[in-house]
């Protein structure tokens, strides 16, 4: 499995993890969040796979989270419903997302993305 550097090209912390994999000599393919969204099946997938919570997976500091008031209206929705609603926009999801054979994660932690290589 090749690695997946999933980001939002204008984000800064995407910008500082793309250039950490290069400065890494790190191989991976790139796909744009906003262009091409994960899927629900994807993001199921990854969430089960990553063992991180799905809030975890909510860009809680974006403006889209804000505008929907997502604080207050996440902790009463159903695991499904939270899939469904970050399927429908790349800007709702948390990034960068790296997959890699040993491990998913979203965020750009330096020690956590150690750990993956």
């Amino acid at each position: 499995m090749s690695t997946l550097f999933i980001c939002y090209p204008k984000c800064t912390t995407c910008q500082k993890a793309r250039a950490w994999l290069v400065s890494h000599k790190i191989r991976f393919e790139e796909r744009n969040i906003v262009e091409e969204n994960p899927s629900k099946q994807e993001l199921k997938k990854w969430i089960k796979e990553s063992n991180l919570d799905i809030k975890r997976w909510f860009n809680t500091s974006g403006l889209k989270y804000k505008e929907l008031n997502l604080k207050d209206k996440l902790p009463s929705m159903s695991f499904e419903d939270k899939l469904e609603l970050l399927s429908t926009d790349g800007m709702l999801v948390k990034r960068p997302i790296i997959i890699t054979s040993k491990g998913i994660t979203t965020g750009f932690k330096e020690d956590e993305w150690k750990n993956l290589f």
